[in-house]
């Protein structure tokens, strides 16, 4: 039976831990895995444009044997010129996996009911699921372990932070997130974090505190405040969001071992200061690195 990544709600505790030890093992010993994904092929179908996604999916299948192929919005036309179930079930004849970053999270869904190959969530309105596994990768590779740090989330209530809120509740991390009041993360997903807080033992806060939910936090974690999509509300939310910067003052109140995180692209000068940014305190680059070799450990799983 075939299984897909939609979201980090599809996986449990024990598979994410599986995929971190996986990716863990071939960033570390990568001609292992030259050919492990050989005579394998996955379609990348794009709604919207991407650096980090594509070219860490593109050459994690290189690396490992197989072969990728770009399907952009205007080759497709996904769900005008062509029905989304039409593109599903042809694409399931061609290749061995879809890597789909769709507008609508409903579209990811409808390609996994009519594909008979795993379909992969490279991004959708709601959900994440590569970063924030790319992001608890990350954070255990710095700090050694997970269950009892604690992931302060400064910004937007978006997809990333709803991933990250489901990840870390499920490996016992303590989160607390702070957003403009009118951006609040999904209540859904709110709930069902809670959930799976007391099931882990892991704290859950929701705040509009830049400064508390920064306060002795290990890791400091942001994302754009303007998204693909959302710039006729450029100057709205920038205005919303004017006091959710992580600057110089604001990691001072996280642990002096603090490091901080984002998923790119970044806006320099809003939600994130060039000092911070390049400092000592930044893992932007590895945590950016880390998703190829993560997604590698996705795509053995779903694949192989």
């Amino acid at each position: 039976m075939k299984k897909d990544l939609l979201s980090v709600q599809d996986l449990k505790t024990e598979e994410i831990v599986e995929i971190l030890d996986l990716a863990a093992d071939i960033k570390k010993n990568p001609r292992k895995y030259e050919r492990a994904l050989k005579g394998k092929s996955i379609g990348l179908i794009f709604q919207k444009p991407s650096n980090r996604t594509r070219v860490s999916f593109e050459i994690g299948m290189y690396q490992m044997g197989g072969y990728s192929i770009y399907l952009g919005s205007s080759e497709i036309g996904m769900g005008g010129r062509e029905s989304v179930k039409d593109v599903a079930c042809v694409l399931s004849r061609y290749l061995n996996g879809i890597v789909a970053r769709t507008h609508e999270h409903a579209t990811v869904v409808e390609l996994a009911k009519h594909a008979s190959i795993p379909i992969i969530n490279g991004l959708s309105d709601m959900s994440h699921p590569c970063q924030a596994l790319g992001d608890v990768f990350t954070m255990r590779e710095r700090f050694g372990f997970l269950k009892g740090l604690t992931l302060a989330y400064i910004g937007d209530g978006n997809n990333v932070l709803n991933s990250l809120m489901i990840a870390a509740m499920k490996l016992g991390i303590n989160m607390k997130a702070a957003t403009p009041k009118n951006y609040a993360p999904d209540k859904g997903i709110v709930k069902l974090a809670r959930a799976l807080s007391a099931e882990s033992g892991a704290r859950l806060e929701i705040s509009s505190s830049p400064e508390s939910a920064a306060k002795d936090a290990d890791v400091l974690y942001t994302d754009v405040w303007v998204s693909m999509g959302q710039e006729k509300e450029a100057a709205k939310r920038i205005k919303a969001f004017k006091n959710f910067q992580i600057n110089d003052k604001l990691v001072k109140k996280a642990k002096t071992m603090s490091v901080v995180m984002h998923c790119l692209p970044a806006h320099r000068g809003q939600e994130i200061t060039d000092s911070v940014m390049d400092s000592n305190h930044s893992i932007v680059y590895d945590q950016a690195e880390n998703r190829m070799h993560v997604q590698k450990a996705v795509l053995l799983k779903l694949l192989k």
